[in-house]
């Protein structure tokens, strides 16, 4: 028992350095070097290869400049008001979102995570509700918003979200539904493909429903509030 008890803790020692010692070291190569695959996308890959579906994985990485800052100002507007505020939690946000969720119980989930915390879990988790999985979320989006901040935080977000099946980042997604690259998108067009985040292999933002148009008059509403992006 005192063998395996030794045993047991030389292994846990040396876990947690492997675990530490390589998160560390991705989360200041990605800083940066350009993730060349996601753990989002792989998951994709396979669930495609066991349903049978054609593999679909379409993405072209641009660097911040190169992408529309009316689209960086929607993304903000639709999904994260203070990005530019808070440490890559939205405390208020979670509070709101917690008393709405036990007033509302039967109803859709209100959730509260910011673009910092899409960004962790599209690099570097996996979808899931687990303890396990929100602990780790925690830590690394800490860690990218000590060793990245926000401008890379947003190139990351903006080149590695999931906006269509198999449609990854911004100027993937402009090519696909405007035929344009994202440097050109337009303030409605920005605000339209920010509207299908929510469900962006539901939604199309070329062929928009009523919702979505909803949606996007919304996100413009909110784009106004908001101004310009300061990083």
């Amino acid at each position: 028992m005192k063998k395996f008890r030794k045993f047991l803790l030389r292994f846990l020692k040396y876990f947690l350095i492997l675990f530490f010692g390589s998160s560390i070291f991705f989360v200041v190569l990605y800083r940066f070097v350009n993730p060349p695959v996601t753990a989002l996308m792989l998951i994709r890959i396979v669930q495609q290869k066991i349903s049978g579906e054609p593999l679909k994985l379409k993405k072209d990485w641009k660097s911040l400049e190169e992408i529309s800052p009316q689209l960086q100002l929607a993304v903000v507007a639709s999904e994260d008001n203070r990005f530019l505020e808070h440490s890559g939690f939205d405390l208020e946000a979670i509070k709101n979102a917690r008393d709405y969720n036990e007033n509302k119980k039967g109803k859709k989930v209100r959730g509260a995570s910011t673009i910092s915390q899409q960004t962790t879990k599209n690099v570097f988790l996996w979808p899931d509700r687990t303890w396990i999985r929100k602990g780790l979320e925690v830590y690394f989006t800490f860690l990218i918003e000590t060793v990245w901040g926000k401008k890379r935080i947003m190139e990351v977000y903006l080149n590695v979200i999931e906006l269509g099946n198999g449609i990854y980042g911004a100027e993937a997604a402009s090519q696909k539904y405007f035929h344009k690259p994202a440097a050109g998108l337009t303030r409605d067009q920005a605000a339209l493909i920010a509207a299908i985040l929510p469900n962006p292999r539901k939604w199309n933002p070329s062929c928009p429903s009523a919702y979505l148009l909803n949606r996007e008059q919304w996100i413009l509403w909110n784009m106004a509030n908001i101004g310009k992006l300061e990083y």
